[in-house]
């Protein structure tokens, strides 16, 4: 059973109960408190609104859980990408109903800013035009989604990847309000360890030190933290640079390179991670990020500001599990090799990923005389287009012994470059390329995939059927997760989410039982997104007090 529900004013709802073809079943209910409406109705299977990231921050503020979700800004933004390859498009309400009404279309409303400090303001929502009701808008625009997701390439796969990203952006609302366990003290530890102590008014002692030792190491007062002035000192002294890349200062024999590249890393600390960093993110024993599901066009999320995904390791020892709680740290093994085995249906890269734990030896036992590193850059070559190197002397055995894997990909990378729509598994689609880059007209006569852009459109694409297949089945994973958690009543939260890979803050007791559950999860969203097959997802999972001891 589904039933849509919309906010009113003063915190009420308006709400109805819905058809299979999304129009109403039954009369519209106007209730006094939108959690009360939503928390009185155990039964209803599914909730259709407009957004998550409005309806449920309000319904978690007020304590009520919902079990599954249909976004209907999720929505819009999938079935546009499908079918128009128009991805990035306005996906609001208003943007969806414009649309239904051919309108011009509104933009969506800027991204709010992330909330690290409570607010007494909460952002407004992209509005409808004057005098549409909200709740007619938003059963009507619901009840077209519905019509235009039965009419796409692969109707049911359409239906489960709205389904799964609308449950991420569950679990997205629900880790943000519960936070990344997080000691301030060990941090500031970390940093007066590794910075020496905090200056007013200019950098720590030892990157004041480390740029004093790079000045005489010229001879002159040089910046370190000005990748232009380094190029021009190094070219005073006859070295040309054409950048201050880690790889490119380790060829050099001169005395500024070694407190030069010190600097560098205490920087990108300082910077991204320092005193400064702690006073506005951390409050409380939590980091609260804002994820945002399917943020880029792979579906793989992102952040909106704390760079959440992207924790220096040496930061990660603050990340402490609570007094008699652990945290229980999972990754996907080779996630993407075995996707590509799911989706391509080749018999035989099936019957490894089915085998063991580390597909690469696996593989290299069969194809690469047991190098086991041979065999990883052959096949992650394959995946993102690699064309030089072993990678490419590896390649013509792996289209020996993998035809239909490596045609997939190979497929995938030609559509790109003939400027078709490209799309995952369960249907997430590429959009086509920009508008905005013309071709030149010498490059357009030799034919659209001859030109340099087009061909990096090609790479792009082979690795998007997989790395996306890969985002939509790590969905599948965090939604039976949350719901196995919730049926069980366990006490864990899931905390923290990048690609392939998840934490649970859990209670010692249930650490096991989390663990399993994540095992479990894998293996059914392997099923339920690709089908039957002998694929296997396993994960490798840690039990730790903290996270900087589970890698």
């Amino acid at each position: 059973m589904r039933w849509a529900v919309a906010e009113t004013g003063a915190g009420g709802a308006l709400l109805c109960p819905l058809d299979q073809d999304g129009r109403p079943a039954g009369p519209v209910l106007r209730e006094p408190s939108l959690a009360e409406a939503v928390r009185s109705r155990p039964e209803v299977e599914r909730w259709v609104w407009r957004s998550s990231g409005e309806i449920y921050r309000r319904l978690l503020a007020a304590g009520v859980w919902v079990e599954r979700c249909y976004d209907v800004e999720v929505a819009e933004g999938l079935l546009i990408g499908h079918a128009e390859g128009q991805a990035g498009q306005a996906r609001s309400l208003p943007a969806a109903w414009a649309r239904l009404r051919d309108l011009p279309v509104p933009a969506d409303a800027p991204m709010r800013a992330a909330e690290t400090q409570p607010s007494l303001f909460e952002s407004a929502p992209a509005p409808l035009p004057s005098g549409t009701d909200e709740f007619t808008a938003l059963l009507e625009v619901y009840a077209d989604q519905v019509g235009r997701t039965a009419k796409a390439e692969y109707p049911e796969r359409m239906r489960l990847l709205i389904a799964a990203e609308s449950a991420g952006m569950l679990v997205a609302m629900e880790m943000s309000r519960a936070g990344i366990p997080w000691r301030a003290d060990v941090h500031r530890e970390l940093l007066e360890r590794l910075l020496g102590e905090r200056i007013a008014g200019g950098e720590p002692r030892r990157m004041v030190e480390l740029a004093d030792e790079v000045s005489r190491a010229f001879g002159v007062r040089v910046r370190p933290d000005l990748p232009n002035e380094i190029v021009k000192a190094f070219a005073r002294v006859g070295i040309l640079l054409s950048s201050t890349r880690k790889w490119e200062l380790q060829e050099i024999d001169h005395p500024a390179v070694a407190p030069l590249l010190a600097y560098k890393s205490l920087y990108r600390l300082y910077t991204a991670n320092g005193w400064s960093w702690l006073e506005q993110w951390v409050h409380e024993g939590r980091f609260r990020p804002e994820y945002q599901p399917g943020g880029t066009v792979t579906g793989r999320w992102t952040t909106n500001g704390g760079g959440a995904l992207q924790i220096p390791k040496v930061v990660r020892q603050a990340i402490r599990a609570d007094p008699g709680w652990r945290l229980v740290v999972a990754d996907a093994a080779q996630m993407e090799p075995r996707v590509l085995a799911a989706i391509s249906r080749d018999p035989g890269l099936m019957e490894v990923a089915g085998r063991g734990e580390d597909l690469y030896a696996d593989l290299a036992a069969r194809a690469f005389g047991g190098d086991r590193a041979q065999a990883k850059i052959a096949m992650l070559g394959a995946i993102y287009g690699q064309t030089s190197g072993d990678a490419l002397t590896h390649m013509a055995e792996l289209r020996r012994r993998y035809p239909a894997a490596m045609a997939y990909v190979d497929d995938a990378a030609r559509a790109g470059e003939e400027g078709r729509l490209v799309r995952t598994w369960l249907g997430r689609t590429c959009p086509p390329l920009s508008a905005d880059e013309p071709e030149r007209a010498e490059d357009s006569a030799n034919g659209y995939g001859s030109t340099p852009k087009a061909r990096a459109r090609g790479r792009f694409t082979r690795n998007f059927v997989v790395q996306g297949s890969a985002a939509d089945w790590a969905l599948l994973v965090l939604a039976g997760l949350r719901r196995t958690m919730s049926h069980a009543g366990l006490r864990g939260e899931l905390v923290f989410f990048q690609h392939d890979e998840v934490i649970v803050h859990c209670p010692a007791e249930e650490a096991d039982t989390v663990a399993a559950a994540i095992t479990a999860a894998g293996e059914n969203a392997g099923r339920i997104a690709f089908g039957p097959n002998p694929v296997r997802f396993p994960f490798a999972t840690a039990v730790v007090e903290c996270y900087g001891d589970a890698k």
